[in-house]
Parts: structure tokens; C-alpha cells; sequence
């Protein structure tokens, strides 16, 4: 394997609606995406009720284990939105109105002859000493707290602030994945998998069983931070399966 450092994250995701099932969570898939184009792995996700001990006990047990902690869920206009509060609690600060994030919302506000109202502005609070993250889907800005960001839990709303963290963090080189599927049992080329993978260090080869339309099969997804040595270790596998008389799936 490459010994470059590797950066690391976790993801936070707070909300009682994703606990109940009422809301299926869209974020977790589009920040792994995210953070691996800017050369971090997400490498640890974990799911809490708005409740602050809750929040609290998450922040300051992944704060400290991974470079990036990511949070979405609970920013919003109404009580229930704790998220703010919780962080805060977890670093030991008061909340505070930010000057910053109160003209956003008013310009936004103003510009789409909406009033400004309490409810809208409670989501000008930062914990003190905070940055705000650019939001220019609905205004409401994200919140940077030390090596934790704090963004909507709306995934399109997600997905801008993620856009607005651009080349901002640091990281290392993306993974490449490259997939070969093919239609046999994980249990019938257990052996071959690790034996390509263990003539091809610096690359790891993962098995993900499928059942289509045309039968049972797995995508056997090999990952690298080195895109051609990724490319030459699929083709490997993929002339391989074939040697071993497994019909492999076009999967372009």
C-alpha cells in the first residue's frame, strides 16, 4: 500500500425522522462520493436522535479520531433544530448570533419579499468562533466548528454546501474504483480474488453479491489511489474469471 498519509471523516447524521424510517437519509452515498474527490475516506458513519446528549457524546468521540467530522441534520428554523446548540455544548462555547450569517439571511430574505422572522433568523446561530460555510441554495449558511461541518440535512441543500467546501479541505489522492461483474458465487473464486489482490499491492478487491434479472453474480469493485494500477489489476481479474470458465457481465 502507499504510505501517503491518508485523510479521514466521519459522518454524523442527526434527525429523528431518519431513525424512525419515516425519512430515508440521501446524504450518506453523496458525501462518501464528495470526500473521495477531494482525496478523503469516509470511514465511519453513525446515526443520532435530536437529542443533545446524544450529539454531544457523537461530536466528541469522532472530533478527535478523524481528520473531517461531517454533520447533517437539525440547522433548521424550528425547535427541534439542536444541532447548532449541541455542537456548541460539545466544544464548551456559548451560542451567538453570527453579524455574518444574519445579513445573508436578511439580503436573501429581502430580495424574495419574504419577512425576516425569529424563526428564520434562529438559523444565524453559530457556536462562538465558528466559520460559516456558503450556502447558496436557500441562504441559510453551514457552520465550520474546528475539524466539524455542520451542514443541512435536505441532500440538495447538502450537495451546494459540499460545493461550496470545494478544494477547501485537505486531502490526499482519490480512490479509483474499477468494477468487474461477473455471474459467480463469491464462494467459487474466494481463492482467486485474494490472489489477484495479493499480486497487485496497493489495491484492494472487495465482493458485492447481486441478484438480476439474468441471475445471481458479484461486482467484485477494485479500489486503488493508483488509477492505472487499479486499471491493470481489473483486467487481470477479468482475464482470470475467464481462464476459470466464469461468464463475466458487461456492466458498461
Amino acid at each position: 500500500m502507499s504510505d501517503q498519509r491518508v485523510w479521514t471523516a466521519a459522518l454524523l447524521v442527526i434527525g429523528d425522522e431518519i431513525l424512525s424510517g419515516r425519512t430515508e437519509d440521501k446524504n450518506i452515498a453523496q458525501v462518501a462520493r464528495w470526500l473521495n474527490s477531494q482525496g478523503i475516506r469516509l470511514q465511519e458513519v453513525r446515526v443520532v436522535p435530536d437529542v443533545e446528549a446524544a450529539i454531544v457524546a457523537a461530536i466528541n468521540a469522532l472530533r478527535p479520531a478523524f481528520d473531517y467530522v461531517i454533520t447533517t441534520g437539525g440547522i433548521g428554523p424550528t425547535h427541534d433544530d439542536i444541532t447548532v446548540d449541541s455542537i456548541a455544548a460539545a466544544f464548551g462555547v456559548p451560542v451567538i448570533t453570527d453579524p455574518g450569517a444574519r445579513a445573508i439571511l436578511e439580503d436573501y430574505y429581502r430580495e424574495r419579499g419574504v419577512p425576516v422572522t425569529e424563526a428564520r433568523l434562529r438559523m444565524a446561530r453559530v457556536p462562538e468562533g465558528a466559520e460559516l460555510i456558503p450556502n447558496p441554495t436557500s441562504g441559510a449558511p453551514g457552520v465550520k466548528m474546528g475539524n466539524v461541518y455542520i451542514l443541512a440535512g435536505v441532500p440538495n441543500i447538502a450537495a451546494a454546501m459540499l460545493r461550496g467546501l470545494e478544494g477547501k479541505l485537505q486531502g490526499g489522492r482519490p480512490m479509483t474504483s474499477v468494477t468487474v461483474s461477473a455471474h459467480a458465487a463469491e464462494s467459487e473464486v474466494a481463492a482467486l480474488l485474494k490472489q489477484v489482490q495479493d499480486e497487485h499491492p496497493g489495491v484492494s478487491v472487495g465482493s458485492y453479491p447481486f441478484y438480476r434479472d439474468r441471475g445471481f453474480g458479484a461486482d467484485f469493485v477494485v479500489r486503488s489511489e493508483d488509477g492505472p494500477l487499479a486499471q491493470r489489476c481489473a483486467d487481470e481479474l477479468r482475464s482470470r474469471l475467464q481462464q476459470a470458465g466464469v461468464e463475466l457481465v458487461d456492466n458498461r
